[in-house]
């Protein structure tokens, strides 16, 4: 077992590249004894790397060579040349970040940047910039303010790289610091940036003669991404921590045009980078979808239309790995200054495939963007619509009962029954044997039974389903016989919306019901929301046509209305 490492000091490059320490309270600068041997092999990955270059003494030293140094005593440990040395600097940045404790990972919501998609995010981001085919050297900063290992920074730093052979190598390695920027609170894991990104750089110390050689640049330092920079970026790229936090009063201040309800990191940190970039500037971002939609994002979405414009978004297919142990659908969203109406949408699985060009999205509404290429037509169609389901007098709300913070009421019988996500099945509220034994619940007073039970008839509608069913829109039609036959009240569980009418709605209960069945309805909620569920919000912002077209359909039924509706929803008639 490594012996344990000291997390109290941390290195951060200084005026001028001196050094300096830091104090550091993160609690995820704290390393396991996995981490801590992924540390303990990253002289020995740096020896062999040098070594391939031909250099020698001090510079086979990743402690000598590199004006960065470790956040505590580097434990020794055996030499492991022959496993670590042919890594690649993407693969060691991995090996790090994989081998923090789950806990610490989960906590600060921190997780490593697969290699093909940091490609593709500094494609994209370059492509915003203006970059041709061939590759360009950086005229501005390219910063990531959550840089961890430094994988997202890895793909520009290469291009500048590339694209400034035949210049002074004593030059290009002073002028780095002015192009490439990581910040991250963790000082471990901004060594093992600072290590991977000057690896890149040793064929270019390799050409200085040893007499002008100087350490090589610390890129990465430590510090708080969020907070205001001195530099503005004409870049920045960033696989930001997600998950709640609680707000000081004053960054609650700072960020209230952007909050709605509780705080999430990842949304803080796209508008913190926003207000960083310059004129011309550009964000790439890997993010959860739930910004392009949810109720909490609305103030965020405003803001960054408002400023920015999305210039492409490429959807990742695979859910899981990308942010660790969550299922979470998840993109690339290039976010430029340039005032374009056009927005590039693309999905990356085993390949990458483009799906549409579609108008760029704009203000607080979810913003509807097709998921597949079969999905194009109906976002567009769907987004000219003049009302949405709210507007046609329906209601959403989510389903009062948290089961598990009522178990002691709940019981197989002799309550009010509950209505579960698994009851709605083929259109219809029905009992299923999945949930026999809690399918009532005792209530013990008249505000209780206020705020739990329905006893009026409504639309019930799953409000997350699996990701192996194939639908995401799993409604059923809760009209006053099938309540009923419930016993003329029910308690809604919390994975249920209701939809309830207000006033005098467009549509009546018959049709509403009918229309969330079709698989038209369903491929628009599907522009809205990629992921498995589909809240309260989202249901009531479903695109609907105007009220002519509604009083139309509700003379219709069975194929003639799916078949008017789908035309609709197509653009085949208006």
């Amino acid at each position: 077992m490594a012996p344990a490492v000291d997390p109290i000091h941390a290195r951060e490059l200084g005026p001028r590249g001196s050094r300096r320490e830091v104090a550091s309270a993160d609690p995820a600068a704290e390393l396991t004894p996995t981490a801590a041997a992924v540390i303990a092999a990253i002289p020995a990955w740096w020896s062999a790397r040098a070594s391939q270059y031909g250099l020698s003494g001090k510079w086979l030293d990743v402690a000598e060579a590199i004006d960065s140094l470790p956040p505590a005593p580097i434990p020794s440990l055996p030499p492991l040349e022959e496993k670590w040395g042919p890594l690649t600097a993407e693969e060691v940045g991995q090996a790090y970040v994989s081998a923090l404790a789950p806990a610490t990972r989960a906590r600060h919501g921190r997780h490593y940047t697969p290699w093909h998609l940091a490609d593709q995010l500094w494609g994209m981001t370059r492509a915003a910039l203006g970059h041709g085919r061939s590759q360009q050297a950086l005229s501005g900063l390219v910063r990531d303010p959550a840089c961890g290992a430094g994988a997202l920074l890895l793909p520009a730093l290469r291009e500048h790289l590339h694209a400034s052979h035949g210049v002074d190598p004593r030059l290009v390695l002073a002028g780095l610091p002015s192009v490439i920027e990581g910040v991250d609170t963790d000082p471990a894991a901004v060594w093992v940036a600072n290590v991977v990104m000057a690896a890149e750089l040793l064929p270019f110390l390799a050409k200085v003669p040893e007499a002008h050689r100087r350490l090589l640049p610390a890129l990465a330092h430590v510090g708080d991404g969020l907070a205001p920079q001195d530099a503005p970026a004409l870049a920045v790229v960033m696989n930001p921590p997600y998950g709640r936090v609680r707000l000081s009063e004053s960054d609650r201040e700072r960020f209230s045009d952007v909050l709605y309800g509780h705080a999430n990191l990842y949304g803080l940190f796209m508008a913190a980078a926003e207000e960083q970039l310059s004129k011309d500037g550009v964000l790439g971002a890997l993010v959860p979808t739930s910004f392009t939609a949810g109720r909490y994002f609305a103030p965020l979405r405003d803001r960054l239309s408002s400023r920015v414009r999305l210039q492409s978004v490429t959807f990742v297919e695979e859910r899981s790995g990308v942010f660790t142990s969550v299922l979470q659908e998840t993109c690339l969203a290039v976010f430029g200054r340039k005032r374009t109406r056009r927005t590039v949408v693309a999905s990356m699985g085993e390949t990458l495939t483009e799906i549409a060009t579609v108008d760029t999205p704009l203000g607080s509404k979810p913003w509807l963007v097709p998921r597949r290429s079969d999905l194009a037509a109906i976002a567009v169609t769907a987004r000219a619509m003049p009302l949405t389901l709210r507007d046609a007098g329906w209601s959403a709300s989510t389903g009062p009962l948290v089961w598990n913070r009522r178990k002691e009421d709940i019981a197989p019988a002799g309550g009010t029954p509950i209505v579960w996500g698994s009851d709605l099945v083929d259109g219809k509220v029905r009992q299923t044997e999945l949930r026999k034994s809690l399918r009532t619940i005792h209530l013990h007073s008249d505000s209780d039974r206020r705020t739990m039970i329905l006893k009026e008839s409504a639309v019930l509608v799953q409000r997350t389903t699996a990701p192996e069913q194939q639908r995401r829109l799993v409604a059923a039609d809760l009209d006053s016989a099938t309540l009923a036959t419930w016993g003329g009240e029910i308690v809604v569980e919390n994975h249920v919306n209701i939809l309830r009418p207000v006033g005098s709605p467009l549509v009546s209960q018959r049709l509403l019901a009918d229309l969330l069945a079709m698989k038209t309805l369903d491929a628009v909620a599907r522009c809205i929301s990629g992921s498995v569920a589909l809240s309260a919000f989202e249901l009531e912002s479903l695109p609907l046509p105007a009220a002519e077209v509604l009083a139309r359909w509700e003379a219709l039924n069975g194929q003639e209305l799916e078949r008017a509706v789908a035309e609709t929803y197509r653009g085949a008639s208006r």
